[in-house]
């Protein structure tokens, strides 16, 4: 059974984690290394600033011998609309006062386009129904609105030349769409570089990546796989995240090469409607 997720309801589990580890006569430390869990996360969810994966909660289930009642009361971030592996990184992405991701195949979320967001959406396996599209292109362009600030999140994007090149809905789409990455760009709401062909390999290319930083909390990352997400917490592993980022960047164009490449590119598209 899912519960809307708010601060309400995460402090109200964070409370419930907490009653049930100190009546199983645990500290946090404890029950981290039995729940193969840092005691960082531990702290966060029992203060209510952060909710467990699933898998968490089911680790903290047997652990606890709660009989799943983390698992069936997690909190969901709005149910089904989004992806479950993505849920925990998607709160973390609203608190984040810094953003740093690297896109190696797609547009990231935060910077779709409608149309651009209604392709990716509408495609792949299991196909969705039109409703499903809808209710998760809503939550997709609702990402965005952290970019109605000028100031915060800070937001550099990373792009491999992929996502460029990849016509994902046509050339009308993906036109509009690297204008709208230009158009943010330009205002300096966001950085841009791209890491062009040219380089060959480069320290990112396994994978997408999101790094965080917050006022309130230590930085995390983000990776993501086919079908599966994942929060990294650990600090030495996300810092190995970041020196691996700090290097691809030191391959890719600058800011303004890469608008440039960018704006050039949305001209192809726009000749190739024609």
């Amino acid at each position: 059974m899912a519960i809307e997720d708010n601060p309400e309801s995460r402090t109200k589990y964070g409370e419930e984690l907490r009653l049930r580890r100190e009546a199983a006569g645990l500290t946090q430390e404890e029950l981290s290394q039995r729940a193969i869990m840092s005691r960082t996360h531990i702290a966060h969810i029992e203060a209510g600033r952060r909710r467990p994966s699933a898998d968490d909660a089911r680790r903290l289930d047997q652990v606890l011998q709660t009989g799943g009642v983390f698992e069936r009361f997690l909190p969901a971030l709005r149910e089904g609309r989004v992806a479950e592996h993505f849920a925990e990184a998607r709160e973390l992405e609203q608190q984040a006062t810094a953003i740093r991701v690297y896109a190696p195949k797609l547009v990231p979320g935060i910077l779709q386009t409608e149309t651009y967001a209604r392709e990716v959406l509408g495609s792949g396996f299991p196909p969705k129904t039109d409703e499903e599209r809808d209710k998760l292109l809503v939550a997709r362009l609702e990402r965005a609105r952290i970019l109605v600030d000028f100031r915060s999140p800070v937001v550099w994007t990373l792009f491999d030349e992929a996502v460029l090149r990849r016509p994902v809905g046509g050339p009308a789409v993906m036109c509009d769409q690297l204008r709208h990455i230009v158009e943010l760009g330009e205002r300096r709401r966001i950085r841009v570089h791209v890491l062009p062909f040219s380089v060959g390999y480069h320290a990112l290319l396994e994978g997408f990546v999101s790094l965080m930083w917050f006022e309130d909390l230590p930085p995390v990352a983000y990776v993501e796989g086919l079908k599966t997400g994942r929060v990294l917490e650990v600090p030495s592993v996300v810092r190995a995240c970041q020196v691996a980022y700090d290097h691809a960047m030191g391959d890719a164009l600058s800011h303004r090469k890469s608008l440039a490449l960018i704006r050039s590119i949305a001209e192809d598209y726009e000749h190739a409607q024609q």
